[in-house]
């Protein structure tokens, strides 16, 4: 996936260069590279973290490491699983290790699969992150198997535009 965006790449740019985070390019996530999700979920988060006055540098980089972990390719489907409930861990540690990532950016990656697991979202960018994830998800889920849910991105974004109020 290619952003034309000179001022969210700058921001990005040492994540993307990154040999192990370049690693997830080669994992399926949805259909399409968990990389290219990544930068979607990223991208997004920043775009209307920007058009709210909020911080969208933090909302740019907690975005795009939000699935920062590695994988086998051949997972089982309980392996799969059980990685909805683990994946935000493992991304947050990796993303200190590699990149000291903030504490507003560690919650952005804990956070990004409230409801399912149990971390809320501390900061609005949190929130962010975490219903853009689900929209975006949400529509590349509907690609991979030819549905068209575009009625559930719609609710998805009638959420997000709710919370701003």
């Amino acid at each position: 996936m290619s952003i034309d965006d000179k001022d969210y790449y700058i921001l990005v740019k040492d994540i993307l260069d990154n040999k192990t985070f370049k690693m997830i390019g080669d994992i399926e996530h949805h259909g399409i590279s968990r990389l290219d999700h990544s930068i979607k979920v990223s991208y997004n988060s920043y775009k209307i973290a920007k058009m709210l006055g909020l911080d969208y540098k933090d909302a740019a980089r907690g975005g795009l490491l939000h699935d920062f972990f590695l994988s086998k390719k051949d997972r089982t489907q309980l392996e799969r699983f059980l990685s909805t409930f683990t994946h935000p861990k493992i991304a947050v540690k990796n993303s200190i290790n590699e990149f000291n990532v903030n504490k507003k950016q560690q919650d952005m990656i804990k956070s990004h699969m409230f409801p399912i697991n149990l971390t809320v979202p501390k900061y609005a960018e949190s929130w962010i992150v975490n219903l853009v994830d689900k929209a975006v998800g949400s529509f590349e889920f509907g690609v991979k198997f030819k549905y068209h849910i575009s009625c559930i991105v719609n609710i998805y974004v009638v959420i997000l535009l709710n919370l701003i109020k």
